[in-house]
């Protein structure tokens, strides 16, 4: 065997790896598949759900409608399993779960399935790399995979981007998202946000009051990141020495308020103690919001 023709080992070898030559199955090899092994038919109630899924939500209509497809054709792709106990048989499942629960609910009594050996690292490992070449996963179910390899099995980001053909930071951005105000996770999980506007919230101050905004406005991830940056640009309120009050006092935020109603954007009025002197900021999203300030500055 020349090593262009060596099974690749190790993280991403992808599931045609695991369910082609060198897969130890229970079925033998079949001269239609020139050595690949076949499935075997496993009773579903030996197989138990797979602690390693990353997958957390599964929508009960795409199983409805795959469990109607499975009553008409049968399951056409096998799950794949390892054995945990041989008396009574039992199997934990590693990949296939829609499969899987679909079969039950089309009232199947086995499915076809490839059994083999997976220590706990290839099984966490298959379970990822299925879910994430089928795109199955959310945005933080994706980031809990990686931050799983990384944590319990020592991978680095850039070894897991590499495998799986994502870059390094991508990986990085993912796992960056686990460390949002559970608000904002909760808001991505439902899928008022995105990847996208989640990555932007990862650095941004008040990210919770943000995101609210951005689902509100139904902005766009560029918008959001204008609307980062002006957050970050903010004036800062500015304590005095006895007190701890502010300068924004109740004057100053009714000021900014009356602006901002007249306006419709959010202002920053600051006034330099002891002078006369001071600045007013107007803060835009969006180029329309711009010239829709500047006609009502100008009258034109």
């Amino acid at each position: 065997m020349t090593p262009a023709d060596a099974p690749r080992k190790g993280l991403g070898k992808g599931l045609s790896a695991l369910l082609g030559t060198g897969a130890t199955s229970q079925a033998t090899a079949t001269p239609a598949t020139g050595g690949a092994r076949a499935a075997s038919l496993i009773p579903i109630a030996q197989i138990e759900a797979g602690r390693f899924q990353p997958r957390r939500v599964f929508d009960p209509d795409e199983i409805a409608a795959l469990s109607d497809s499975i009553r008409a054709q049968g399951v056409l792709q096998p799950i794949l399993v390892r054995r945990v106990s041989t008396e009574p048989p039992r199997y934990e499942l590693i990949a296939g779960e829609r499969r899987w629960r679909a079969a039950q609910a089309a009232q199947l009594h086995d499915i076809p399935a490839v059994v083999k050996d997976l220590s706990d690292r290839e099984a966490l490992e298959a379970a990822l790399v299925e879910n994430i070449q089928r795109q199955d996963l959310s945005p933080l179910e994706e980031a809990e995979g990686y931050k799983r390899l990384v944590d319990e099995f020592g991978h680095t980001q850039d070894a897991i981007g590499h495998a799986l053909g994502k870059s390094r930071a991508h990986v990085a951005n993912m796992i960056r998202l686990l460390g949002l105000p559970q608000p904002v996770k909760e808001m991505l999980a439902r899928g008022e946000l995105d990847a996208g506007h989640a990555r932007v919230l990862v650095t941004a101050p008040d990210a919770i009051e943000l995101a609210k905004r951005i689902v509100a406005e139904g902005l766009t991830v560029r918008q959001a990141e204008a609307l980062a940056r002006d957050a970050k640009h903010a004036p800062k309120k500015v304590k005095l020495k006895s007190g701890g009050e502010t300068l924004r006092d109740a004057d100053t935020r009714a000021m900014e308020k009356r602006l901002e109603e007249a306006t419709g954007l959010k202002v920053g009025l600051s006034h330099k103690r002891g002078s006369e002197s001071g600045s007013v900021t107007f803060h835009y999203s969006t180029l329309d919001q711009f010239d829709s300030l500047l006609t009502k500055l100008t009258g034109n």
